[in-house]
């Protein structure tokens, strides 16, 4: 790819204390309006005249532009490798990588990186906007300002939030644990199954506990292959068994993540208890995901999720449908034996869901 390169010196008149590498890759807050009122991409070289304030950050920022700014809508496997690609070969460089992204598939993004790059001990802070960076009320400015700050923020000289997040609306959240909640006003997301790694006010209050702890000594291992042989079944009252057998039917399927109701139940019907029991015979992997925001699959608590748990369908615990489905591809590219997939779909690879025992 032709990236376009932008490198910013904030600090022009002390020594430079630290850098960030920020990957534009679309998205609302990458956008600015022009003479007949139309959004165009922004020209991050005059980022210091719309955002002054990061001349008090002293940081060198370089930034790296996808050749064509991508609505999120169109998010690919290619797009993640090359986001993932970009902070491997720049990881010794930087003290931390923020990441500029349209908010609508944000969370799947952020949820498949965390996957992606292995061992990372820097922070990686996924952000965006509602509106767009020259908007008089834009939330583009203190979402970049403070993704920046915790970008470079250390404690004993380690960085204070090494893993993937999201930044948004003065939330730091686990970028695996969030969803995308609202689009018409700034609190787009949100995590109700893990509390917030910081909250920024006055001062960026952190939230240790919740935080991954650095590891000493760990090198960043970049994975790259992804299998998207996979879908997303939503069940809904008065679902047939023709869209299900069809669904499970397809060619070439190997994984589904089922959105069950409530904490993980599904219809009782003998036919429906057939056709999953047959996918999983014919080595489709099955992953029961709870379409509550703050839901979790406890398989057995009532009949119907008994008989999922019998058929050999897999609880997802407390995992949204955003880190299911990636983590999905990400194993069954990467793993090759099958009792191991689905030892692994049900145990945390990055933080992503909770253990249970079921």
């Amino acid at each position: 790819m032709n990236y376009k390169i932008v490198r910013l010196n904030t600090a022009a008149q002390q020594e430079i204390e630290h850098s960030v590498l920020i990957i534009y890759t679309g998205g609302t807050l990458g956008m600015a309006y022009d003479d007949d009122g139309a959004l165009v991409p922004f020209n991050f070289g005059k980022i210091l005249e719309k955002i002054p304030n990061l001349n008090n950050l002293n940081i060198s920022i370089t930034v790296i532009s996808f050749p064509e700014p991508i609505d999120s809508s169109n998010i690919n496997l290619q797009h993640w490798g090359d986001m993932a690609y970009i902070i491997f070969e720049n990881y010794d460089t930087y003290d931390g990588f923020v990441v500029l992204h349209g908010t609508d598939t944000m969370a799947y993004s952020a949820s498949m990186l965390s996957f992606m790059l292995k061992g990372l001990n820097k922070p990686v802070i996924f952000t965006g906007a509602q509106l767009p960076i020259s908007a008089m009320r834009s939330d583009a400015r203190e979402n970049l300002m403070t993704s920046l700050e915790i970008a470079i923020s250390k404690a004993n000289g380690k960085p204070i939030v090494p893993e993937v997040c999201i930044f948004f609306n003065h939330l730091l959240l686990r970028g695996n644990r969030a969803k995308k909640v609202q689009s018409v006003h700034f609190d787009a997301f949100e995590s109700e199954n893990y509390p917030p790694l910081a909250e920024s006010g006055i001062v960026i209050d952190y939230n240790y506990s919740a935080i991954r702890p650095y590891e000493e000594g760990k090198k960043l291992r970049y994975v790259n292959k992804l299998d998207k042989s996979v879908m997303v079944l939503k069940l809904f009252p008065g679902i047939t068994q023709q869209v299900i057998h069809h669904s499970l039917s397809m060619e070439g399927l190997k994984g589904v993540v089922l959105e069950t109701y409530g904490s993980g139940n599904s219809p009782s019907e003998s036919w429906f208890i057939k056709e999953m029991e047959d996918a999983v015979d014919r080595g489709i992997l099955i992953l029961n995901v709870s379409q509550c925001n703050g839901g979790r699959v406890i398989q057995g608590r009532y009949q119907t999720s008994m008989d999922l748990k019998r058929v050999g369908v897999l609880s997802g615990a407390d995992i949204t449908t955003e880190a299911a489905i990636t983590k999905m591809m990400f194993l069954l590219a990467n793993e090759p034996d099958e009792t191991e997939i689905k030892r692994r779909m049900m145990m945390p690879l990055a933080g992503e869901m909770s253990v249970l025992n079921q």
